[in-house]
Formats: C-alpha cells, structure tokens, sequence
C-alpha cells in the first residue's frame, strides 16, 4: 500500500535535526517545501504499487499490449481487440495453458468456448480382434478424429432478404477450428460435426 503526502511529510520532518533553524511549525517555509516534496514521492510510491498491478497479467492494463507481444497474441486464432477481459483471458489461456490430448481436455477446451456438450468420436481400423458389426475403417483413418459439437445456436439459414446464391445454411465457427487445429497432436486429423 502506498504512504500518502502527510506519512512522507512527517518521515521527511522525523530527518531534520532538532534545533532553531529547523522549524516544525506547519506553515513555516521548511515545512512548505517538505509537503511539496512529499507530494513527489506519495506519487512515485502510488506509482510503483500500480507498477506491481502492471506485472500481473490478470490485473495488467497499461502493458497489456506488452504480455500480448511476449505470449504471441494475437495469434491466427484470436481476434486481434475485444475486451479487456477477452484479451486478458487469451493471454491467461496462452500463459497458463498446460495442453493435454486426450478426449476430456479437448471437450474442456470445447466447453470453454461455448460448446457444453461437445463428444469426441475415435475412428479405428478394422482388426482381427473387432466385433463383427464394426465398421471397416481404412488405415488412414486411425489417426481421425472428430469433434461433435452442438451447433443449434451458429446455423445460420437462408433467409427471404438473401441472395440467390447463398447456402441453404451454413455453420461453423473459425475460432474453435483453429483453436483445436493449433492444440491438436500433430500426426492427426480433426473433423468438425456440428450437430443440432
């Protein structure tokens, strides 16, 4: 916590020595110009508190451009503005993030971004030790994956005011694709099911 302008006038007072030529009185000129150097000081030490806030990356304002440019933000999967909370919670997300592959982090990372409900399907190869009404799936398909996520809110459907070329309906939403296509393991292949 910072000491305002009266705890700094009083220490700068407290180091004078103690004689007639050091007067103490509040309006006397010696204690004028400590006030006015303490009103320096109270501002350096609020300043060095706010400095503490600014090394924080949950509580950072001033050098929040500063943490972004250090954690790679914005990245191809972020929108570069929004909030201060959005750019806060990217740059937590980014900084904190510890990575995973397995189905329950990446239908953590779904829900996160506004997708409760999300189910991974894993393809797998047909093998002398599958059940006989399991699919026939290529090789190439073990490393398929594909992520299901309810997509009731983000179909958009054509509408009378729309152009005759137009999809019927369209869904999908860039920012999850990227997000999981960046966080993903590297030798496989992510489908996107957006399922109503």
């Amino acid at each position: 916590m910072a000491l305002t302008e009266q705890d700094y006038a009083r220490q700068l007072a407290d180091l004078l020595p103690v004689g007639a030529a050091w007067p103490r009185e509040p309006d006397s000129a010696l204690a004028r110009l400590l006030a006015g150097l303490a009103i320096e000081f109270a501002l350096i030490d609020a300043r060095g508190d706010e400095l503490l806030a600014e090394s924080d990356p949950r509580t950072t304002y001033e050098m929040l451009a500063d943490w972004e440019r250090v954690a790679g933000l914005p990245d191809e999967c972020t929108v570069p503005g929004g909030s201060m909370a959005a750019r806060r919670g990217a740059l937590l997300s980014r900084l904190t993030g510890v990575g995973g592959q397995s189905r329950a982090y990446f239908i953590g990372i779904a829900a996160a971004l506004g997708y409760p409900g999300a189910t991974v399907t894993e393809f797998r190869p047909f093998h002398c030790q599958s059940a006989c009404d399991d699919s026939l799936d290529p090789d190439p398909w073990r490393f398929v994956w594909r992520l299901n996520l309810p997509a009731a809110s983000n179909v958009r459907y054509m509408t009378a005011e729309s152009a005759g070329d137009e999809a019927l309906a369209e869904w999908g939403d860039a920012t999850i694709e990227c997000v999981i296509n960046r966080l993903k393991p590297a030798h496989t292949i992510v489908q996107f099911a957006y399922q109503e």
